[in-house]
């Protein structure tokens, strides 16, 4: 059970970056793509508003006082996470996602869990981060190959 969980909340982050991404490559764009992550960051603040009652006590002032400085360092980071994948998709398909996902395992994993946070890490972590590093050598020598 105690890995059941994980990987089942991984699938919806999973999912919903398919869908997130499957929309932007909907989108019209000739539009501005900040606008678009923009307009599709609103309908998710819409969307984590009305969900979040279900996950816990609704205080959202109580929140703000407490978490101020986190609010605007997650707010800064979702912003470059969606302009991120603005860029990257619209530029190069989903198909590129996978330089996403392995530099996000460089990037979380061993920054901020590993040396910010100190979070215990063993060898198969290790392991997965030298695979994610091969993942993106790996894909680079494939698109200079197409």
């Amino acid at each position: 059970m105690s890995l059941i969980l994980p990987v089942l909340f991984a699938l919806i982050a999973a999912v919903g970056n398919a869908i997130f991404a499957y929309g932007q490559k909907q989108s019209s764009g000739e539009a501005n793509g900040l606008l678009f992550v923009g307009a599709s960051a609103l309908v998710a603040v819409l969307l984590s508003v009305a969900a979040s009652p279900l996950l816990g006590r609704f205080d959202p002032i109580s929140l703000i006082k407490s978490d101020l400085r986190p609010i605007l360092i997650g707010g800064a980071g979702l912003f470059l996470t969606y302009l991120g994948f603005n860029l990257l998709y619209t530029r190069f398909g989903a198909s590129h996602y996978v330089l996403y996902a392995a530099l996000s395992i460089l990037t979380t994993t061993l920054v901020v869990g590993g040396l910010i946070l100190r979070e215990p890490m063993n060898i198969y972590h290790f392991v997965a981060i030298v695979l994610a590093i091969a993942a993106v050598v790996l894909f680079t020598l494939g698109q200079a190959r197409s």
